[in-house]
C-alpha cells in the first residue's frame, strides 16, 4: 500500500503550491500537514514525495517566467559561441545562477543523513519558523530597497544562493524567506529580491526533485499520488506566484513575519501537548 494516498497527495499538493514561493516555509508546512494526517514525516518515501512534488511548483515558475527564462537562456547559448555577447547581463546572470547553485548541492549531498533524520523533526521546524521570522523582519528593516534586478551582481547571486543552505538544514526557515532576506540585506528592492529567489530556486528544487524520485517510488509512494500531488502543486503555485509579485510590489514582509510566528508558536504548543508527534 502507498505510504501516501491520492487524497492526501491532493492536500499536500495544495500546501506545496501555496507555500513554496511564499516566505513561510513549504517544507515546514508540508511536515505539519503530514503530521496532522498521521503520515510519518521522517519516512524515506515521504521525504522523497515532498521533494518530487516541488517539481510541480518549479514547472509553474518556468511557465510564468517563460519569456524571461527564454531571454536569459538565449543570451547564455549565444554567449557560449559569440565572445562579443558575453558582456550582456543576461549571459552573466545565467552563469551566476549555475555557480550559486553549487553550494546547496554540495551541502545537500554531504548532510543528507542529517536532513532526512534529526533535522526533519517538527521541533526544528517550529524553532526555524520563528527564528527565520526574526531574520526576515530585520532584513526588511535594514534593506534600503534601492537596487533593481538589473543591478544584481555575481556577489549578490552567490550570497543569496548560499543562503538557501539555511532552509536545507533547518526546515521551517524557508528557502524563499532566506533568499529574499539576504537579497533585502543587499539592498535589492522587494520585487527584485522575489524574482531572484524564483530564478535561483529553479535548478536547486528541480535537482532535488529528480534526485529524490527514486526514493519516493522505490520506498512506498505510488505513481498516482506523485502525479496528482505534482499536478496540483503546479496549478496552485502558478496562482501563488502571480499573487506574491503583486503583493510585494506594494507591501512589506511584515504579514509573513507575523504569520510565521503564530504558526511556529502553535506548532510548539501542539508538540508540547502531544497532539502532534515530532
Amino acid at each position: 500500500m502507498s505510504a501516501i494516498s491520492v487524497g492526501q497527495a491532493v492536500v499536500l499538493g495544495v500546501v506545496e503550491g501555496v507555500t513554496e514561493f511564499l516566505p513561510v516555509s513549504s517544507t515546514g508546512h508540508l511536515k505539519i500537514a503530514e503530521g496532522l494526517m498521521h503520515i510519518p514525516v521522517d519516512d524515506k518515501s515521504v521525504v522523497g514525495f515532498s521533494a518530487v512534488i516541488q517539481v510541480g511548483a518549479i514547472a509553474a515558475v518556468l511557465v510564468y517566467f517563460f519569456k524571461d527564462i527564454k531571454r536569459i537562456m538565449t543570451a547564455w547559448f549565444t554567449g557560449l559561441v559569440r565572445p562579443q555577447e558575453r558582456y550582456r547581463h543576461d549571459y552573466k546572470f545565467a552563469w551566476w545562477v549555475i555557480a550559486a547553485t553549487i553550494p546547496i548541492v554540495v551541502v545537500g549531498l554531504a548532510a543528507k543523513p542529517l536532513i532526512d533524520g534529526p533535522l526533519a523533526s517538527l521541533w526544528v521546524v517550529a524553532g526555524s519558523l520563528i527564528g527565520g521570522s526574526v531574520v526576515m523582519w530585520c532584513a526588511d528593516q535594514m534593506g534600503r530597497h534601492k537596487r533593481g534586478e538589473d543591478d544584481t551582481s555575481f556577489k549578490d547571486a552567490m550570497l543569496v544562493g548560499c543562503s538557501q543552505i539555511l532552509a536545507l538544514l533547518f526546515p521551517g526557515f524557508s528557502r524563499s524567506g532566506a533568499t529574499m532576506s539576504t537579497a533585502l540585506i543587499l539592498d535589492l528592492d522587494r520585487v527584485a529580491a522575489t524574482r531572484l529567489s524564483f530564478f535561483l530556486g529553479i535548478p536547486a528544487l528541480t535537482g532535488a526533485g529528480i534526485y529524490e524520485l527514486k526514493d519516493a517510488l522505490g520506498a512506498g509512494v505510488g505513481a498516482a499520488p506523485l502525479a496528482v500531488g505534482t499536478g496540483v502543486s503546479f496549478v496552485v503555485a502558478y496562482a501563488s506566484i502571480a499573487w506574491l509579485l503583486k503583493f510585494v510590489a506594494k507591501h512589506s514582509f511584515n504579514a509573513f513575519v507575523i504569520y510565521r510566528i503564530v504558526i511556529g508558536a502553535l506548532l510548539f504548543g501542539l508538540l508540547a501537548t502531544g497532539v502532534l508527534a515530532s
